[in-house]
């Protein structure tokens, strides 16, 4: 292991812009170096992403990271995403610093003195994984060309200096435009900064690289930096950064498949964590959808509500919609209906707000789906936990005693009624609690996580087909933990096929 950043190679991969692959191509780097039998760590100084994830210290940080870390061999820790932004309206975000939450912070003031104030907790991030690990693959931002931003940049052009990294330049050439945005970025960059420019990699690509070298051979031309690689365009399931790709995707409605089962999410404005439903895609005879309109709602098998991080202003959203009165009607009809965190919150009678934690209102009644109600304090709770299934009814009949794990992130504490059992029995932190609530097919739970669990899945699909009078056909699946390997892999030998490793460990400095 090295004993210092300046041993330590490093690799920083930034973009023309947002969306253009950046988290996906630095976790098929981290395998690629893990497959090689490096110590490596991911490495994004600021996030903003309403996808988080607690880490086993109980610290909160971005998805991505998580999944490079995954990708990496090595367990997530706060320092590989010191920094996290999580909109919780139009102008503002909830700031977490080194995995703790600091409240809300307008833009305009964080771009100011509160982003400078961060820089110190960035440096001591990187240079102590740059100390700790052999490899550093750092992942930029956005675009690092972003003028009006540039001043108090904490995650593109100032962290490669800081580290002294080279910079691999991505673009996105299926949607149009990327040798300009290149060519462009190039420009608009200080000397100094494009001098750490070594490479450039053309991401999604479609079509026949013959007609494209042209191409390449101007780029290199023009900037004489090197095309090192041309990646195809792919679908391998890795978890998405943010509901960006929730926006690409076509809402569709309700439609009766023979060989699927229909799985609704409702696509609340302020949604978080829709990782949680990975591993129901990645069921073959599952097609999940995700909903805003109330007309495409129909009579899914399942609807689940999802986490939020404006759980007042969400809930508003559904009342205002008319998607609260479909689903209570769903629910009436004895349609399963499943709510995580934020959605869980919101299928009680009221939810409370009197400190403001969350937005100017102070309550909002619920769904009235669950007989419960919550109130929001400042704490967060984060946590990693473990338990037992208590639940004896609905699909939890089938797999009660087994294991659950999951992790949890909620302002709200939630209070029951008496006499009914929770779904679960939890131990975090060396602390036991209950978790969730059942009420007919109507289940609720703090649970991120939950359809990870291969028993608790496959009860829940082999109950959904039983409700439609026939059994399920599709043998066991594999775990999620199995799956996220092999496409881990698959994304590391596509990778490693379209681009010019040797160049690339040059660059880093490996022999």
């Amino acid at each position: 292991m090295s004993s210092n950043h300046q041993s330590t190679a490093k690799l920083m991969i930034q973009g023309t812009s947002s969306s253009v692959g950046k988290s996906v191509l630095a976790a098929a780097f981290c395998r690629i170096f893990y497959q090689e039998g490096y110590h490596v760590s991911p490495f994004k100084a600021q996030n903003m992403a309403l996808n988080s994830f607690v880490t086993t210290a109980g610290g909160e940080m971005g998805r991505a990271q998580v999944v490079q870390a995954q990708a990496a061999g090595v367990e997530p820790e706060v320092r590989m995403n010191p920094i996290l932004l999580k909109p919780s309206g139009p102008t503002g975000s909830q700031v977490v610093i080194m995995g703790k939450s600091q409240g809300n912070v307008t833009a305009l003031r964080y771009h100011g003195e509160y982003q400078r104030m961060t820089w110190p907790y960035v440096t001591e991030a990187l240079h102590g994984l740059l100390k700790d690990y052999e490899i550093v693959v750092i992942e930029g931002a956005g675009s690092p060309a972003e003028v009006n931003l540039k001043s108090n940049d904490i995650v593109n052009m100032r962290v490669a200096m800081e580290a002294n990294s080279p910079i691999l330049l991505v673009a996105d050439i299926d949607r149009g435009g990327a040798l300009a945005a290149v060519v462009g970025t190039l420009e608009l960059v200080e000397p100094e900064e494009r001098a750490m420019i070594k490479g450039i990699i053309f991401n999604k690509f479609r079509g026949e690289i013959k007609l494209l070298q042209p191409a390449l051979d101007f780029i290199e031309e023009k900037t004489g930096i090197p095309v090192v690689g041309v990646v195809p365009y792919f679908k391998i399931r890795i978890p998405d950064e943010d509901s960006v790709a929730l926006n690409e995707a076509d809402e569709k409605p309700s439609v009766s498949l023979a060989d699927q089962l229909d799985v609704a999410v409702i696509r609340l404005p302020y949604i978080s964590n829709f990782t949680d439903f990975d591993a129901l895609q990645d069921e073959p005879d599952v097609a999940v959808r995700y909903v805003t309109d109330p007309a495409n709602l129909g009579k899914p098998d399942l609807l689940i509500i999802p986490g939020s991080k404006n759980t007042l202003a969400d809930l508003h959203f559904l009342h205002e919609s008319g998607l609260g009165t479909l689903i209570h009607k769903l629910d009436e009809k004895e349609v399963p209906v499943i709510g995580i965190c934020g959605g869980y919150q919101m299928m009680g009678r009221l939810v409370k707000d009197p400190l403001h934690t969350e937005s100017e209102l102070e309550e909002v009644s619920g769904l009235g789906i669950l007989p419960m109600v919550t109130e929001f304090y400042p704490q967060k709770h984060t946590v990693q936990s473990k338990g037992t299934i208590l639940a004896e009814q609905g699909f939890l009949k089938a797999c009660t005693g087994d294991t659950v794990v999951g992790y949890e992130i909620h302002m709200g504490r939630t209070t029951m009624d008496e006499g009914h059992t929770p779904l679960f029995n939890l131990t975090s932190n060396g602390e036991s609690n209950l978790d969730g609530l059942q009420v007919g097919n109507a289940y609720g739970t703090y649970l991120h996580g939950i359809f990870d669990n291969d028993s608790l899945r496959t009860s829940l699909l082999n109950w959904l087909w039983q409700r439609r009078g026939s059994a399920r056909t599709v043998e066991a699946s594999l775990s999620q933990a199995a799956l996220r390997e092999l496409a881990f892999n698959e994304l590391a030998d596509l990778v490693r096929q379209n681009v010019d490793m040797e160049r690339i460990r040059d660059i880093m400095g490996l022999t």
